[in-house]
């Protein structure tokens, strides 16, 4: 089954990057106590996600002064979202995004919302296209796990794959935050 995209899940993943502070809290619910303090900071630091459906086009886009990135979101209640499922729309999505990011050397991120279990965090994110060769968005994509491919080449998001979503704010926040200047 091809992962669903309801506009639920995008305004979900939206106010979480925004910062949106009763989003952030409920979703404080879902992670360890220790990783808590570190994923509320989004409250303060948020970014501006504008909503950018339409036919092969990316759900979400999210910017701050030093990056922006095309999200995709997919929801299921399984482990794995294979794009050959629907009739293979999903793949020709993925090509699609990776044709556009690629023209402008940004990069498409895959954002992976699990369904029905309540005790972990449901969101996994995904790097879909290739990293970038400069600045501090190919810093971020080495880190992230890409979009599998099956021996068919079709795409494929295995869950236990993704990087938490957590996780990947916590890595853009080291990234960008500026170094501390020692006094000389």
């Amino acid at each position: 089954m091809v992962g669903r995209a309801s506009s639920a899940y995008e305004r979900e993943l939206r106010t979480l990057l925004q910062g949106d502070l009763a989003a952030v809290r409920a979703y404080l619910r879902t992670l360890l106590p220790e990783d808590r303090a570190d994923f509320e900071r989004i409250v303060h630091e948020p970014f501006l996600v504008i909503r950018g459906a339409g036919s092969l086009g990316f759900d979400l886009v999210a910017l701050r002064r030093e990056l922006a990135f095309p999200l995709e979101v997919k929801a299921a209640s399984g482990d794995v979202i294979r794009f050959t499922d629907a009739s293979g729309r999903a793949d020709l999505q993925l090509a699609a995004h990776r044709r556009a990011v690629g023209r402008v050397g940004l990069t498409v991120l895959y954002a992976y919302r699990r369904l029905g279990r309540r005790s972990e965090e449901p969101w996994r994110i995904f790097l879909a296209s290739e990293v970038p060769s400069a600045g501090t968005l190919r810093f971020i994509c080495r880190r992230l796990p890409p979009v599998s491919t099956t021996r068919g080449g079709h795409g494929i998001l295995r869950w236990e794959e993704g990087m938490p979503l957590s996780r990947f704010l916590a890595t853009v926040r080291s990234l960008t935050e500026p170094t501390p200047r020692v006094a000389s």
